[in-house]
């Protein structure tokens, strides 16, 4: 990769770190072998890892907007019928790596790590309110659709990550469609 030292770059080189590795793994000194760099000049661009880490994230969250965001044509009735209509963006073997690292942070929020228990809300809340405007009704019917397709998601992309993708499939299927038995 030669010596990158644009602060774009270097961040790319942190979303794809996390990715290949996850996030427990992004350290200055990893990131700066990886780049082939010095890590002091990972440091120029961002003072501290939770900086690193926080930006890291919400690049990765903004390229997940990105491709759901060409799904949605048209505003949704609610939260089953927006999530049939994300499922096909989101049920790809190439977005695994971004729910692993999405689950990931998830766990190391709720055991308490910093600085994932303060972004893991803040990702989820700022993710809700971009969902919100997908979704068909007034201000609270949106605010509580988009919550629960947020909810009926992450149970369906953790089933395939643990489960497997048709297990995934056929509770979409039964959670979307009332009439599934």
């Amino acid at each position: 990769m030669g010596y990158r030292h644009r602060r774009e770059d270097i961040l790319a080189g942190a979303v794809d770190a996390v990715l290949d590795d996850g996030i427990g793994q992004l350290t200055f000194g990893r990131l700066a072998a990886r780049l082939g760099i010095n890590d002091r000049t990972i440091v120029y661009y961002f003072p501290n890892k939770d900086a690193l880490v926080t930006e890291a994230l919400m690049a990765l969250g903004v390229r997940l907007q990105a491709g759901l965001e060409a799904s949605f044509n048209e505003p949704s009735a609610d939260h089953r019928a927006l999530v049939q209509t994300a499922w096909p963006t989101l049920a790809r073997d190439e977005m695994d790596p971004v729910f692993a690292v999405m689950f990931e942070l998830n766990g190391l929020a709720v055991a308490g790590r910093e600085p994932y228990a303060a972004l893991a809300p803040q990702l989820a809340r700022a993710f809700v309110a971009w969902l919100e405007p997908f979704i068909d009704g007034d201000a609270e019917y949106r605010l509580v659709e988009a919550r629960a397709a947020v909810v009926v998601v992450d149970a369906l992309l953790l089933a395939r990550q643990l489960l497997g993708p048709e297990v995934a499939d056929e509770l979409l299927m039964r959670l979307t469609d009332p009439g599934t038995q």
